[in-house]
This record gives structure tokens, C-alpha cells and sequence, in this order.
């Protein structure tokens, strides 16, 4: 089992900037993708930006140039930095970390470990 547990969320002006960050603890192995998702009130959650074992990146067209993700894997953290923030990126962030070694999935039906989230809210 994987525990998550995501920090740096917060309340930012629009086009400012925040860095989430996520401790994975339970499991040793890098060999697994960890990913970034949000959910939005009123909407379903949605793939934000991935990073595999190798340090390969995909992003969602809304964060492309934006958003950065990074990983320490002596450290066992994903990071998360989003620059250029719009009030339309307000939602609850979720760390995530694949089941399955070896491989860059971004679908939110994947099976993933899941954190418990953190609030990000852009005003304009």
C-alpha cells in the first residue's frame, strides 16, 4: 500500500504562482509513474500532468508551458509547479502514484494511488 500526502496548496492572485508537492511513503521502488489530477467544483476529476519512472513528462493541453512536474526519487516526492495561474486551475489537487511499474498512463481510470488532495484557489 501507498500513502500520499500532497502540500502547498493555497490562495493565489491570478498569474501568480504555487508549488505542490507530494511525499509517497510505503513503497521503496521508483520504478512507478506519479501523477498530478484536479478536480474543479461542479466537474469531474481530470489528468493535470504525469511523470514516469524515467523522468519522461506529459501534460494536459490546460497546463502545457505552465505547469512543471518533477520528481526526487531519492526522496520519494513529486512536485508539482505552476506558474501563470488562472482562476479557471481553482480545484483540489490530487498526488497520485501508478500500480503498475514501467510505463506513463494518464487516464484517471487507471489504477492509481490516490492522496487525500489540496486546495488550490486562484482569484482574479
Amino acid at each position: 500500500q501507498v500513502q500520499l500526502v500532497e502540500t502547498g496548496g493555497g490562495l493565489v492572485q491570478a498569474g501568480g504562482s504555487l508549488r505542490l508537492s507530494c511525499a509517497a511513503s510505503g513503497r521503496t521502488s521508483s520504478s512507478y509513474a506519479m501523477a498530478w489530477f484536479r478536480r474543479a467544483p461542479g466537474k469531474e476529476r481530470e489528468f493535470v500532468a504525469a511523470i514516469s519512472w524515467r523522468g519522461m513528462t506529459s501534460y494536459a493541453d490546460s497546463g502545457k508551458g505552465r505547469f512543471t512536474i518533477s520528481r526526487d526519487n531519492a526522496q520519494n516526492t513529486v512536485s508539482l509547479q505552476m506558474n501563470s495561474l488562472k482562476p479557471e486551475d481553482t480545484a483540489v489537487y490530487y498526488c497520485a502514484a501508478d500500480s503498475v511499474p514501467y510505463r506513463l498512463p494518464t487516464a484517471v481510470d487507471s489504477p492509481w494511488y490516490w492522496g487525500q488532495g489540496t486546495q488550490v484557489t486562484v482569484s482574479s
